[in-house]
């Protein structure tokens, strides 16, 4: 198996990159694990290697909605490149693995010495703010089935395997919809025999299928992410 990198660290040349590595710890995160919560303070971020982040947006009290991912793609804290030190989102880990972390000073200092560094932040800030949008036209507009293909789809990119464990009950929380609606439309995806799902463990078996099933939003932020930071 080749070296688990982060995407927005790989972007920077050898020797940015190695100036960051030092100013990083590579910890674990584990399922549930609450990173940041509305309006406290940001103390560190994190460019995850394996895991993947799901950021919701509480209302009212309510257990969230999700409006954005962030996997090996991305990284948790880039409202720090715009100096705002507080949280805006509930940064819930979605799938266990290994992030480096670095504290919220240590990066401001390394956007302070690391052109390279700050235009890819600018750049992810862009994309991250374009995902957001889109989510929430998507989560207005768009049908449970489709949406739920699309999820599914981000969920494959960030974890990269085609087998993953994930419950009616998250799924329907992360969309903001009841659970019977995600039984359904899990079901019909199931019976065209683009995936498979026994007692949490899902299987993408057609990825093509599955993008052919998304709403039209799944391509729109690859295309966004791609023109950006490929």
């Amino acid at each position: 198996m080749g070296t688990v990198e982060n995407h927005l660290v790989k972007l920077l040349p050898r020797r940015e990159r190695s100036r960051l590595f030092a100013v990083c710890e590579t910890i674990r995160l584990e399922p549930g694990e609450v990173l940041c919560e509305p309006g406290k303070a940001i103390t560190h971020a994190y460019f995850p290697l394996e895991a993947s982040i799901s950021l919701l947006a509480l209302i009212d009290g309510s257990q969230g909605v999700e409006i954005a991912m962030v996997g090996r793609e991305g990284m948790l804290g880039v409202q720090l490149v715009l100096g705002v030190t507080a949280a805006s989102v509930h940064a819930l880990v979605q799938s266990p693995g290994a992030a480096l972390r670095i504290t919220a000073a240590a990066l401001r200092n390394e956007l302070a010495h690391s052109p390279v560094l700050l235009r890819s932040m600018n750049h992810y800030l862009y994309v991250r703010m374009a995902q957001m949008a889109t989510s929430a036209a998507c989560l207005r507009f768009h049908l449970i089935g489709p949406r739920l293909a699309r999820r599914l789809l981000m969920s494959q990119d960030r974890i990269h395997a085609d087998s993953f464990h994930v419950t009616h009950e998250f799924l329907a929380a992360m969309l903001g919809v009841r659970r019977e609606g995600i039984t359904t439309a899990a079901s019909a995806l199931q019976r065209s025999g683009l995936i498979a799902y026994r007692r949490g463990n899902l299987t993408v078996l057609d990825r093509q299928g599955l993008e052919a099933a998304a709403c039209g939003c799944y391509a729109a932020e690859r295309e966004a992410y791609a023109a950006l930071l490929c």
